[in-house]
């Protein structure tokens, strides 16, 4: 898959969302935003949960591991999506044609 690949897939799952997403909690989930409502006592419990995704989405950024699903699925980093190139369409390198190794150093 490609970068345009990934681009339409992103495009294609924030339509899908919506502004609202009905979420089931398990008991353990429900247990842990229980808690943190009472103690942080947002205005609404929906501020705790876009708090929650912003969190995890950062975490996967700074570890690498948003970049290394990517990587596997798409063959490009996050950076690569933000700047919408890859590092050979920035650096150039996709420009040149392939070396043949064989006859490289002939003349």
């Amino acid at each position: 898959m490609t970068l345009e690949d990934l681009t339409d897939d992103v495009h294609e799952s924030y339509t899908e969302l919506g502004d609202e997403l009905p979420v089931s909690l398990d008991r353990e989930t429900r247990n842990e935003l229980a808690l943190l409502q009472t103690t942080l006592e947002p205005e609404e419990t929906d501020e705790l949960v876009r708090r929650a995704v912003h969190m995890l989405f950062q975490t996967a950024v700074e570890t690498g591991n948003l970049d290394f699903h990517l990587r596997s699925g798409y063959d490009v980093t996050y950076d690569e999506y933000l700047s919408g190139m890859t590092f050979d369409e920035m650096t150039g390198a996709d420009q040149y044609p392939t070396m043949d190794d064989e006859r490289r150093y002939q003349f």
